[in-house]
């Protein structure tokens, strides 16, 4: 599925690597303050940084190699948020579906935060608490303590598009904006497919009850490491029941008159935008 954040999006460019891989010189920066991308302004529009690591910068963590663009060796470097940014540089926020962002560039960002969130999350051991050490060529670590391997956690969700004639279900949660409903999504359970987790997530929710369910794809959503996998259902039964301790809202729309939906670059909108009408 050609959606942002999906390594695809990247192909014509960037080729993956890991840490133990860089080959040293200068390089792209993909810095990271938060959520946003630190990019160069430029005319063309924003692009990445490049060049030698500047011993002035305000950095605690060493930069980490994790590809190449074009040939070119890109590393990853967190930005404090309390420090000012530096100068020709401006911050995109990768979570505003990158409006001035291109979206290999959004997906190269996207890329660089899960792999963050991987890196600070894995620093020390979470059975013994002693340090890692990678793995050569991969992105597991193994620690040095009691020999423990440990690799990436990367989270499954179910997302679901739920219709019936002349209607569908959306909802809504309480931290979203006034006016912005989804469609119902949730993780993934012990022992549980995703097709399973798809119908619990919404019976659980909604009280509704579905059937034909159907897979349409799936997107990475690195906020902070999730794979989210897309479903369409028909409704089949029970009155709508709303879950308040997981969602603000939750109803039925006309498809003649829809609320505020999510981004086009996000796996509901595409869901929406291919599978609205029965």
């Amino acid at each position: 599925m050609h959606l942002p954040f999906n390594n695809h999006c990247l192909q014509e460019h960037f080729q993956q690597a890991t840490p133990d891989r860089d080959p040293g010189g200068d390089g792209y920066w993909i810095i990271l303050r938060g959520s946003e991308l630190l990019l160069q302004k430029a005319a063309a529009g924003p692009c990445l940084p490049r060049g030698v690591f500047a011993p002035d910068w305000p950095v605690q963590d060493v930069p980490l190699f994790f590809g190449t663009w074009d040939g070119v060796p890109c590393r990853m470097l967190p930005w404090p948020e309390q420090e000012l940014l530096p100068d020709g540089l401006e911050a995109c926020q990768l979570r505003d579906w990158g409006a001035c962002i291109p979206v290999d560039l959004l997906s190269l960002g996207g890329l660089a935060h899960q792999i963050r969130h991987w890196e600070s999350n894995s620093r020390v051991c979470s059975r013994c608490g002693n340090s890692m050490l990678r793995l050569p060529g991969e992105w597991g670590k193994r620690c040095c303590g009691c020999g423990a391997l440990h690799f990436p956690h990367i989270h499954p969700c179910a997302i679901t598009l739920v219709r019936r004639p002349g209607e569908v279900l959306l909802t809504r949660k309480a931290e979203w904006p006034d006016g912005h409903y989804s469609l119902v999504a949730g993780f993934v359970n012990f022992g549980e497919c995703l097709e399973e987790a798809a119908v619990r997530e919404i019976t659980e929710e909604t009280g509704v009850r579905v059937k034909n369910l159907r897979y349409v794809g799936s997107q990475c959503w690195p906020f902070p490491s999730q794979m989210m996998a897309g479903f369409v259902a028909d409704y089949e039964s029970g009155e709508l029941v709303v879950d308040y301790s997981e969602l603000a809202d939750a109803r039925w729309f006309s498809v003649k008159a829809l609320p505020k939906l999510p981004p086009r670059r996000s796996i509901s909108r595409f869901i929406l935008d291919h599978y609205l009408h029965m």
